[in-house]
């Protein structure tokens, strides 16, 4: 077509006017849409995404600082519990041995004494590495200085807990009252 397109037609002065016409509602077509709808939004679409992003953002940041006390969190109770293990727990290879020695030198606080002491480990579900350490001791001595013991017992640095304490027969006249312990404490390791 545009072969057979007549230039010399165009140097007539009606068709360059509809010529010229044609070319100037084209340019005002092209401005209209680029002032009423430009390809990037209107000033309002852009300041609405923009709005629309700040919260966004905003939000992210909220999620993100959650996120970092959270890890600090995990982080901190993972240091405390090592800290508490490290402090508290014993290790299975010397846990007999050491709980023995707390709890004579507890007695010999008190003023008590020891008798025959028997050790039983029970597995923890669903830990591999904790065992609880049963202990079933007797103890004898006058009224006073078994709740000195208890008292000792209850603040000692080995994590003993009481699970039970009962007297064998009432005391006779200022003998010494015999009570059997049931003692649980953790102790952490694998058996040999």
């Amino acid at each position: 077509m545009i072969k057979d397109f007549n230039w010399a037609m165009l140097k007539q002065p009606r068709v360059a006017m509809r010529a010229l016409v044609a070319a100037l509602l084209a340019a005002n077509l092209v401005a209209a849409v680029v002032a009423f709808k430009p390809f990037g939004g209107s000033a309002d679409d852009l300041r609405k995404e923009e709005s629309q992003l700040q919260d966004q953002l905003a939000a992210a940041q909220a999620r993100l600082a959650i996120s970092k006390k959270l890890v600090n969190k995990v982080q901190t109770a993972g240091h405390d519990g090592d800290e508490f293990l490290r402090k508290y727990v014993v290790d299975r290879r010397v846990a007999s041995s050491t709980v023995s020695e707390e709890l004579n030198r507890l007695a010999g606080e008190a003023g008590v004494s020891v008798g025959q002491t028997a050790y039983s480990y029970q597995e923890i579900e669903g830990s591999d590495t904790l065992q609880m350490l049963t202990i079933n001791a007797g103890v004898t001595g006058n009224y006073i200085n078994l709740m000195r013991f208890v008292n000792l017992v209850d603040r000692s640095s080995r994590f003993l807990i009481i699970e039970s304490l009962q007297t064998a027969a009432p005391p006779q006249n200022g003998q010494p009252l015999p009570v059997q312990f049931k003692l649980d404490t953790f102790v952490q390791g694998a058996e040999l």
